[in-house]
C-alpha cells in the first residue's frame, strides 16, 4: 500500500506539472519568433490574409511573425511540414481550402492527414467566386453562356488555378449541375490563368472576387454569375446561380488558419484570441471589405465543424467529377 501511495503522488505531481507547463506555455506565447507557412506562392490570395495577420500578431504581440511560402504539390508540401512541426505554437499555417478538404480525395497519396493532423484555429477571410468570360465569348448571361457550350459539343475549355483548387471543383459543380461538356486546361496560380483568359487562349474560368475584380472593373473581362448565396456587394450588378436559374452552384473560396495538431488546446485558444483580435482591427477589415468577405472570424471548435463539412462536400464533388492528379 505504502509502494502505491507513492507511486500515486507521482503520478499526481507528474499530471499538475504537465499541466502547470502548457498553461505556462500558452500564457506565455509567443515567447519566439512564429513562422507562418503559406503553402502557396507568394503574392497569391493566400498571401491576402497572411500577411496582414502576420503584421497585425506582430504589432500586437511584441515577436516576429514571418511568412514561409513553401509552395509545391497543390499546397500539400507546406502543409505537410505544419503537421510535422513542434506543437509549441511558433509555426503556423494560413492557406486556402484546397489541401486540407479537397486534396485527400484528389491526390491517392498523402503522407499526412489534415483533418488529424492540423488543429483548426480560425477561418480568416471567405469569399465566393466569380465566372467569367473573355469578350470574345457570345454570350452576356449565364443562359447564353450555357447555350454557348452546348453547341460546342464538347469542343469547349476552361480554365483554373491549378488541380483540385476551388476554382477547378467548383467548375466541375458547374459542369455536372448543368451537363455541360468541358476540357479542364490547369495552371499553376491564378495569374498565369488570368493571363491566358485576358489573351484569348482559355474562353472562361472562375476566380475570386480577390483575383479577378481588377479585370473585371476594366473591362477585360465580363462576369456572369457569381458562386455565393447572396450577391457580392464589391459586383451588386453580377446575379448569383440561382438568380441566373441555376440552383445548386454556391461555393466560397476561403482560407484558414491551422496548428500542428499536437499544440495544446489552451495554446491554440490563445492563438484564436489574439486572431480575432487583430481581425476586428481597421486593416485586417480593409481586407475583409477589399475581398468581399464577410466576417468569419470564430472559435475553434466551430471552425473545425466547418472544416469537416467541407471535407465531406468537396470529396463528394471530387468523387462525381472523377477528377484526380495522380
Amino acid at each position: 500500500m505504502r509502494l502505491f501511495f507513492g507511486t500515486g503522488k507521482k503520478l499526481a505531481f507528474a499530471v499538475t506539472a504537465s499541466v502547470i507547463s502548457l498553461g505556462a506555455l500558452a500564457q506565455n506565447w509567443p515567447d519566439a519568433t512564429v513562422t507562418v507557412v503559406v503553402p502557396w506562392p507568394p503574392g497569391g490570395p493566400s498571401d491576402i490574409a497572411a500577411r496582414p495577420m502576420a503584421k497585425g500578431l506582430t504589432q500586437a504581440l511584441g515577436q516576429t511573425f514571418v511568412i514561409d511560402n513553401r509552395a509545391g504539390g497543390g499546397g500539400n508540401i507546406g502543409t505537410a511540414a505544419v503537421t510535422r512541426a513542434q506543437g509549441d505554437g511558433k509555426t503556423l499555417l494560413i492557406t486556402s481550402s484546397a489541401p486540407i478538404v479537397i486534396n485527400p480525395s484528389l491526390y491517392k497519396n498523402m503522407n499526412f492527414d489534415p483533418l488529424k493532423d492540423l488543429a483548426p484555429v480560425t477561418n480568416l477571410l471567405r469569399v465566393p467566386l466569380v465566372l467569367v468570360a473573355h469578350p470574345g465569348v457570345p454570350a452576356k448571361n449565364l443562359k447564353e453562356l450555357m447555350a454557348h457550350i452546348q453547341s460546342k459539343k464538347g469542343q469547349f475549355s476552361f480554365g483554373s488555378s491549378g488541380n483540385g483548387t476551388p476554382q477547378h471543383l467548383t467548375s466541375e459543380l458547374f459542369a455536372s449541375v448543368a451537363k455541360l461538356q468541358m476540357t479542364h486546361v490547369p495552371y499553376k496560380g491564378s495569374a498565369p490563368a488570368i493571363s491566358d483568359l485576358l489573351g484569348g487562349h482559355i474562353p472562361i474560368m472562375f476566380d475570386s472576387t480577390i483575383a479577378i475584380m481588377p479585370h473585371i472593373k476594366s473591362g477585360k473581362v465580363k462576369a456572369i454569375a457569381i458562386s455565393g448565396a447572396k450577391r457580392s456587394p464589391l459586383l451588386p450588378d453580377v446575379p448569383t446561380f440561382a438568380e441566373a436559374g441555376l440552383a445548386g452552384i454556391e461555393s466560397y473560396a476561403w482560407y484558414g488558419m491551422f496548428a500542428p495538431a499536437k499544440t495544446p488546446k489552451a495554446v491554440v485558444a490563445k492563438i484564436n484570441a489574439e486572431a480575432i483580435k487583430v481581425m476586428k482591427g481597421p486593416e485586417f477589415q480593409k481586407v475583409l471589405a477589399d475581398t468581399g468577405s464577410d466576417f468569419v472570424g470564430e472559435s475553434p471548435e466551430n471552425f473545425g465543424k466547418f472544416v469537416q463539412a467541407e471535407s465531406v462536400r468537396w470529396s463528394k464533388v471530387v468523387k462525381d467529377s472523377g477528377a484526380t492528379v495522380d
